[in-house]
């Protein structure tokens, strides 16, 4: 059985870099590319208090994940590679983590938004959360 690979995909160029990265260096293994919604991101919204608002939201999350899916795709075949995708919904760090472990995953490869100082402090950061947690070696590509 071959190397089996996360790539947690969020839009990003930085998510992006971490996709050709893997089928770059990895052409063998077998590559699942995630995009989880966050469900703290609705909150940010001053449509919230609306009927239905929430529903709406999950569902433009879910269309954006399938936008980002057929451009992973894109990117796979342009490299001779096939992907498998999933969309999970939860915190992001954890969700990763949790969707690795339970999926057997052997490696995680990710971007980092490379944020420094106050906004790393005040924001957080997935990346450093996720190499903190996963068992598995995680791969941080800037």
């Amino acid at each position: 059985m071959g190397k089996r690979i996360l790539v947690p995909i969020d839009g990003s160029e930085q998510s992006t870099k971490a996709l050709d990265y893997v089928l770059r260096e990895f052409p063998d293994a077998e590559t699942t590319v995630i995009n989880v919604i966050d469900p703290i991101d609705v909150g940010y919204s001053s449509t919230v208090g609306m009927p239905g608002y929430s529903e709406e939201w999950y569902e433009d999350s879910k269309t954006r994940a399938e936008a980002l899916f057929t451009e992973a795709r894109e990117t796979a075949e342009e490299h001779g590679a096939t992907l498998s995708t999933a969309t999970e919904v939860g915190r992001p760090s954890q969700v990763i983590v949790d969707y690795a472990e339970d999926n057997d995953f052997d490696h995680i490869v990710m971007g980092s938004h490379g944020r420094s100082g106050v906004s790393r402090i005040l924001l957080g950061s997935v990346a450093e959360t996720v190499v903190r947690r996963s068992p598995m070696p995680v791969t941080v590509v800037r």
